[in-house]
């Protein structure tokens, strides 16, 4: 027999023939299953909370209910992350993760000094190659300490919340010394305040590193004015196009601006010597506010005067910008495309933005607004994953919560699908619509990938620098698929998965199927 998928995966791709299932499990599954199963609705709500169902997930579902566990996953916004002790050594054991930032970078600007000091000839150029390479070291290294916590986290609606305002605070790692920050990005600005207020998150992407070496606030100063951070933070980040601000708000918000940039790894005797500027000087890490570098004139923003008066201009823009009811409204709409439909319900992107505004900002509660709606409930089965989440959510189910050794394969198959994280060349971020995922290619690269895992065809458990010994594949033919999935299986997918001739195979046709990439 052959099953022809639908939309997103092309007609004519037929399935090869696969096992029943009973010759896989036999009638003691049955007997497993839990005397108390999650309804429907409450299988395809936890699919959108986190990036997929693990055992660990459920059974805690199944202890607190829906609202106690809402309320635990929103209340713990300001709470440690806590991750396997196998995983959290792994993510010990990175450069990147193990040396203060404030050293990364001295390591690299003396780096850049031997560089330059060297007569050209091959020294030179090989030096300069391992140079790069270290550079991609502690970029993949940031990569992929991001990807073991959107695996292995407990809060998975944070975790969600960490990959989206990643991608909705976009940095680019090939620019400058991004790679040596960005993990730095993700774990002190974007994952303290991923439900927190949006205020706060934006205050502290704007102090950021990468963001002011990505959109070159950096190099923003009186005399000198650089508006392209200014302008990306007002339409990609807060208002949106077509939310009614002008090109003259941008100008004024740049010389707002001006004087924001990434400290020096140096000391500013300078400053010493003009007392005025010294208590005028911000330095947070490796942000600082340079009050010489700064335009103190009064400005105009948004029809509201701002007068002049050093750090705090840039503190009262933010908050004004994001008090905005067109923030609210672009917020609310960017949140209800990641998890509820491609062009979601005005109704309910309406009733979030008043939820952002009556709470001054607060993420939590309009992720509550949205997760109690009723229209998240009839969008269940429509939202198809991106890339990030397909990868996250197949290695969630295939190991459930078992500890992977290696994680640059994650990287690999993020990279064939087109979504690196800190890969995207534009500020815009990848998209949240279910096409910009959906061609043929991309789901031939699925397949494979599905494949990879589900064969155990990859170097997920082999300590990098080791070499493989064996085939281990995991089963998915777990108590957690039988409580979960089965009963919800679409008649074309079990058809298929009836005919599996082994277990590796019926592993990959899961992963790969529409019940699995739909969420």
């Amino acid at each position: 027999m052959r099953l022809t998928l639908k939309t997103p995966y092309r007609s004519g791709r037929p399935w090869m023939a696969l096992l029943g299932l009973l010759l896989v499990l036999g009638p003691a599954a049955a007997m497993a299953r839990d005397p108390r199963p999650l309804s429907d609705d409450d299988i395809a709500w936890l699919r959108r909370d986190g990036f997929e169902l693990d055992s660990a997930t459920v059974t805690r579902y199944r202890e607190l209910g829906r609202s106690r566990f809402l309320d635990q996953q929103l209340d713990q916004r300001d709470s440690d992350d806590r991750l396997p002790a196998q995983v959290t050594a792994l993510i010990n054991s990175y450069e990147v993760a193990n040396t203060p930032l404030e050293q990364l970078l001295t390591n690299l600007r003396d780096e850049q000094q031997k560089i330059k000091d060297m007569p050209d000839g091959d020294d030179k150029t090989a030096v300069k190659k391992a140079q790069q390479q270290h550079a991609n070291d502690l970029g993949q290294q940031a990569q992929q300490i991001e990807l073991l916590h959107a695996i292995y986290g407990e809060n998975q609606l944070k975790e969600q919340m960490v990959w989206f305002w990643l991608n909705h605070f976009s940095v680019y790692a090939g620019k400058g010394r991004v790679r040596w920050v960005a993990n730095d990005y993700v774990q002190n600005s974007i994952r303290p305040h991923a439900l927190g207020k949006f205020r706060d998150l934006v205050m502290a992407t704007l102090e950021s590193p990468a963001m002011m070496e990505f959109l070159d606030n950096a190099q923003n100063a009186k005399d000198h004015v650089n508006e392209n951070y200014a302008r990306e933070l007002m339409e990609l980040h807060t208002l949106g196009v077509g939310s009614g601000y002008t090109q003259q708000d941008v100008q004024q918000l740049a010389l707002i601006l001006t004087g924001s940039g990434v400290a020096p790894l140096r000391d500013r005797p300078a400053l010493r010597e003009h007392p005025r500027y010294a208590a005028m000087f911000v330095h947070n890490g490796m942000f600082e506010f340079n009050p010489r570098r700064h335009d103190y004139s009064d400005k105009m923003l948004l029809g509201q005067k701002i007068k002049g008066s050093g750090f705090d201009e840039v503190t009262e823009a933010v908050k004004l910008i994001t008090r905005q009811p067109a923030c609210a409204q672009f917020i609310s709409k960017k949140l209800a495309e990641y998890f509820v439909a491609d062009e979601p319900p005005p109704e309910l992107v309406a009733k979030m933005a008043r939820t952002f505004q009556h709470t001054d900002g607060d993420i939590a509660e309009v992720l509550r607004t949205m997760l109690e709606s009723k229209e998240l409930a009839t969008s269940y089965g429509k939202k198809f994953k991106d890339p990030m989440q397909f990868v996250v959510s197949s290695v969630r189910m295939a190991y459930d919560g078992k500890p992977i050794a290696n994680a640059k394969p994650l990287l690999n198959w993020l990279n064939q699908l087109g979504e690196p994280v800190f890969g995207r060349l534009t500020p815009d971020g990848w998209p949240l619509e279910g096409s910009g995922w959906s061609s043929s290619g991309q789901m031939a690269k699925r397949f494979e990938i599905a494949g990879a895992i589900g064969t155990g065809n990859n170097r997920l458990l082999t300590p990098e620098g080791t070499v493989k010994v064996g085939g281990d594949f995991p089963m998915l033919t777990t108590r957690l698929y039988y409580d979960t999935f089965d009963p919800r299986l679409s008649p074309q997918t079990r058809d298929a998965l009836a005919k599996a001739t082994s277990q590796q195979e019926w592993n990959t046709f899961l992963l790969s199927s529409p019940d699995f990439n739909y969420r």
